[in-house]
């Protein structure tokens, strides 16, 4: 055999070796990279549950009592709607329907108050209080029925009056939907001594007298009044005519001639 020959089969030999030690460096880097996306599809999916997890730690609000309508405690008449306040006793009987984001009815609240709580301490006046959800039927949102469930829940913790009136001193305008926030009705109930206890809180978070606004509201379409407030005193509407407005001075009146 040649030295040619010799040379070319060893070079040959050399050639083949050299192709398979390419082939499994080649094959060596497919395996690492196949390895390395499993690691990364692994990680990945231990991020997604990772994030799952925190995210089902997030704090959530109680969903919200569906069913049938939860009258406060303490509430009269037809589907137990009037929220009382006063004495049982008193001649004269002032109805408000009324709504927590309509600004007639802060207005009536803010000009009547004193009055109204003064004729209650003196036995001659009592109010019954038609709690509806207008203004959130007309302009959307949920500020009128979460505050008024708010209201209903501090009728439940025996602190109706306080809190009422601190809504409407409260009161954003019309536009703004404030009462919506949860939190928002919450930190205002800080405000009245004795009221913003878990019960309360767990009352205002679920929803628990939504039904009843709700119910109350149907109610008050159906009455015939078109808008809030309604104020009647023994069945009487006295604050609808523009052309003989009500003043304190005339409700005082009209309260001291009441008869049974």
């Amino acid at each position: 055999m040649s030295k040619q020959n010799t040379d070319g089969k060893r070079s040959a030999r050399e050639r083949l070796q050299e192709q398979r030690q390419r082939d499994e460096s080649r094959d060596r880097r497919k395996r690492t990279l196949i390895a390395a996306g499993a690691v990364v599809a692994v990680l990945g999916a231990g991020t997604g549950v990772a994030a799952l997890v925190a995210g089902s730690g997030k704090h959530q609000a109680p969903a919200e009592k569906a069913g049938p309508p939860v009258p406060p405690q303490g509430t009269q008449g037809k589907d137990h709607a009037a929220i009382p306040v006063g004495k049982a006793a008193a001649a004269a009987t002032l109805v408000v329907y009324e709504d927590f984001r309509c600004p007639a009815c802060g207005q009536f609240e803010n000009a009547f108050r004193d009055t109204i709580h003064s004729l209650e301490d003196q036995g001659k006046l009592k109010a019954e209080y038609h709690i509806v959800m207008l203004i959130d039927k007309n302009l959307g949102g949920k500020g009128s029925v979460n505050a008024a469930n708010a209201a209903a829940c501090a009728q439940d913790a025996g602190r109706f009056p306080a809190y009422h009136d601190l809504l409407y001193k409260s009161q954003p305008v019309e536009t703004d939907d404030a009462f919506a926030a949860k939190s928002r009705l919450l930190q205002l109930a800080d405000k009245v001594e004795g009221l913003n206890t878990p019960v309360f809180q767990k009352c205002v978070d679920e929803g628990t007298h939504n039904s009843w606004v709700r119910q109350n509201q149907e109610a008050f379409s159906k009455s015939g009044y078109r808008a809030t407030p309604t104020v009647l005193l023994n069945g009487k509407s006295i604050y609808a005519d523009p052309a003989n407005p009500l003043t304190p001075a005339k409700l005082r009146q009209m309260a001291a001639a009441a008869k049974h």
